[in-house]
């Protein structure tokens, strides 16, 4: 898929744990996991201000558009 999701990048950054961000954000650590390993067919804009606010980062921090020859070439 063309879009990678960047949670555990943002999340490392700040020593945060999978469970404490679930947990500000509002989600299940289940959706969470969902989320990042790339199994989310769509994410809501409100889910998505709020990772945004509890990680206080920008959405295209979050998420990142690569080509799909790209990605075919990097497997």
């Amino acid at each position: 898929m063309p879009i990678v999701v960047r949670i555990d990048v943002e999340l490392a950054k700040r020593k945060m744990s999978v469970g404490e961000f679930a947990e500000r954000v509002g989600l299940t650590p289940a959706n969470v996991a969902v989320l990042k390993n790339g199994r989310a067919k769509a994410v809501r804009f409100s889910t998505l201000e709020a990772m945004c606010r509890v990680l206080e980062c920008q959405p295209g921090d979050l998420l990142e558009f690569v080509p799909e020859e790209v990605a075919e070439e990097a497997s």
